[in-house]
């Protein structure tokens, strides 16, 4: 993995080593303690892609990448909690200069003085509509299930999106809280990740001001735009896997595994990254599909050679390499849409 020299890549490794790494055992048998996230505050990663203009760091999309795969590797269950905050920055960030919301929240976000979640990824399942958002005076009403919170407990504030009767989709932000109309469930039992926080939503009548609304974007666009996004893939799989990589190294044949895992892996984060950077983002989709797939069969690999070269060792609940295992598996659907899932499958039937 190269390693840059901007201070936040310097303060994750920082983090990394004297924080999460050794307390990852612990977290995966517990939850995320709020300590974690106030050092991530401190250290000022909250505000990695954050606009300079409102107290971010204005960092480059590599350096973003590269921090989220030191974090992912060394505790992936407070990644995983503090990855939902970037995306309510970016749409923030995007969004037209005096919009209220705007002005409000995006520093505060952009400093890390709060914390957000997000609450959109099931407007994917079109043509089902899990959220509803319906247009009431002074603002908006949404109906329905969130089927995953993460960072309940965490998070300030939350993204949250809902589709219309003639099929837009709506952003706004609302407290990250139990209120009228919003009600949690307890927290989700999962084979890995369970430290993270993740709830499910009832929402029944919340409401929301018309100055929280973000954004309105056709439900097509929506796809559109996410579509690119959800093929690349994502960071903390590289940051696993070198995690696991890390672990091999006792022996001759050890060493000439993770050597060879490593030197494939190098090769798709290269390549993945090239395509993440592309000027045009609708392009190579394929191509990305294909790497990611690929990505996850390097994970799968290095993790499994942790776990056999630990031997009876790694069946322990507090070994990194069964730990690891577990997250990957995590990762196989995490942020999953249709066109992933049908990819990955057709590259296992080929294997």
């Amino acid at each position: 993995m190269t390693t840059s020299t901007h201070p936040l890549v310097t303060e994750a490794h920082r983090l990394a080593a004297e924080l999460l790494a050794p307390s990852a055992p612990r977290v995966d048998q517990d939850v995320v303690p709020a300590a974690h996230i106030e050092e991530i505050r401190r250290s000022g990663i909250l505000g990695v892609s954050a606009p300079r203009e409102s107290g971010g760091a204005g960092a480059p999309d590599g350096v973003a990448r590269e921090v989220a795969e030191i974090l992912a590797g060394a505790c992936c269950s407070t990644w995983f909690v503090q990855t939902q905050h970037h995306t309510p920055v970016r749409m923030l960030a995007r969004a037209a200069p005096g919009l209220a919301v705007r002005e409000r929240l995006l520093r505060p976000l952009a400093t890390g003085e709060l914390l957000a979640g997000i609450a959109y990824a099931h407007v994917r399942a079109h043509p089902r509509v899990p959220v509803r958002a319906t247009a009431e005076r002074g603002g908006v009403r949404f109906d329905g299930t969130v089927p995953w919170y993460t960072g309940w407990g965490l998070n300030d504030v939350m993204l949250l999106a809902g589709v219309t009767d003639s099929d837009e989709v709506v952003f706004a932000f609302a407290d990250a809280r139990e209120q009228p109309g919003l009600r949690a469930s307890a927290p989700m039992r999962l084979v890995a990740l369970t430290a993270a926080r993740t709830v499910s939503l009832t929402l029944d009548g919340l409401q929301v001001p018309e100055e929280a609304v973000v954004l309105r974007t056709a439900r097509e666009e929506f796809a559109r735009v996410d579509l690119p996004r959800s093929t690349n893939t994502t960071p903390a799989v590289f940051g696993l896997a070198y995690a696991a990589l890390d672990l091999l190294g006792a022996t001759p044949a050890e060493l000439e595994a993770a050597d060879g895992l490593r030197a494939r892996l190098d090769e798709v984060r290269r390549r993945a990254y090239r395509l993440a950077d592309h000027a045009v983002p609708h392009e190579h989709l394929e191509e990305r599909l294909a790497l990611r797939a690929r990505a996850y069969e390097l994970l799968r690999a290095a993790t499994t050679a942790a776990v056999v070269a630990g031997g009876g060792r790694a069946t322990s609940v507090d070994s990194p390499a069964q730990r690891l295992a577990r997250e990957a598996v995590f990762l196989l659907i995490q942020g999953q849409t249709a066109p992933v899932r049908e990819a990955h499958l057709a590259a296992l039937a080929a294997v």
